[in-house]
């Protein structure tokens, strides 16, 4: 997508603003649809689930060890809605590294490489309008690879175990239809503290200028958060690690639904969210695009 796809600004400055950051939002959008690296993630995010579906089918094991077992001793085999919330516990600390690291260490680094902002500000659209739209592309992005994982998972577990009511964490028997809804809810959940790990990676993008730089300064990134929420010295500290609050999605399969955890790891997520995403564009505002 080149940068002639970008809209010159309209007149009036809160509706030229609110208008040039939406009109630059939908080319962003497309971009990313462009890309075979957007794909790439996106398959990547239905595939954990169904070669965790295949490893369970060939091994002939039924795990009894995610985020709740079958109190009436069937196992994850007892409902195919199982299969997310479990293989969500198992990629809880990885999955949304990698996933939200593909785009975001790239997001504003390859154009910046490329020399293609120089072009785009041309257009009298100004840096934080640029910035926020892409942030904006990122975070969509985001969602919808874990729309794509949860949605992944539903089809091929019904398919495989049929759509049967399951026991929620609190050992509560929960219709089929009720799990559904829990499921994207705790997808929603989820999604909060994987966007604080994008804006980190944003950041990188910016800051580096380099794909390869933002990418795996985005992976390593959670490693280190997930080394430093695992050392018993600091234990206390535990609950306010970014990574701690990829478990709470644990809050709406509990009986009853635990808000105190979803508040908690809404709130943590936005504090680490926040300084990165203002960061970025502090530095991107001050940025010499033409060196």
């Amino acid at each position: 997508m080149t940068s002639a796809a970008y809209p010159l600004r309209r007149s009036g400055r809160l509706g030229g603003t609110l208008g040039a950051v939406v009109a630059t939002y939908y080319w962003e959008l497309r971009k990313l649809i462009a890309q075979k690296r957007s794909w790439v993630g996106l398959a990547a995010a239905a595939i954990v689930e169904l070669v965790f579906l295949a490893s369970i089918e060939i091994s002939n094991v039924t795990p009894n060890d995610g985020p709740y077992a079958d109190p009436m001793g069937a196992g994850l085999r007892h409902s195919g809605l199982a299969l997310t919330p479990v293989v969500l516990k198992e990629v809880a600390y990885f999955g949304p590294a990698i996933i939200a690291a593909l785009v975001a260490g790239d997001i504003v680094a390859n154009e910046d490489g490329g020399g293609t902002l120089k072009t785009i500000l041309v257009r009298s659209v100004r840096r934080g309008e640029i910035l926020a739209a892409k942030t904006l592309a990122l975070f969509t992005y985001v969602a919808a690879a874990l729309f794509v994982f949860a949605a992944t998972g539903i089809i091929a577990g019904t398919l495989a175990w049929g759509f049967h009511p399951l026991a929620n964490i609190s050992g509560q028997q929960i219709s089929a239809v009720h799990a559904l809804w829990l499921t994207f809810a705790a997808i929603a959940v989820y999604l909060v503290p994987t966007i604080a790990i994008a804006s980190f990676g944003l950041f990188l993008s910016v800051v580096t200028r380099q794909s390869v730089t933002g990418v795996v300064g985005t992976i390593f990134y959670a490693l280190a958060l997930t080394g430093l929420a695992a050392l018993p010295a600091i234990k206390g500290a535990r609950p306010y690690i970014l990574v701690t609050q990829l478990h709470a999605w644990h809050g709406p399969f509990e009986t009853p639904t635990n808000w105190s955890v979803i508040g908690h790891g809404i709130w943590v997520s936005v504090v680490y969210a926040v300084p990165p995403l203002v960061a970025a564009w502090l530095v991107f505002r001050r940025r010499d695009v033409g060196s």
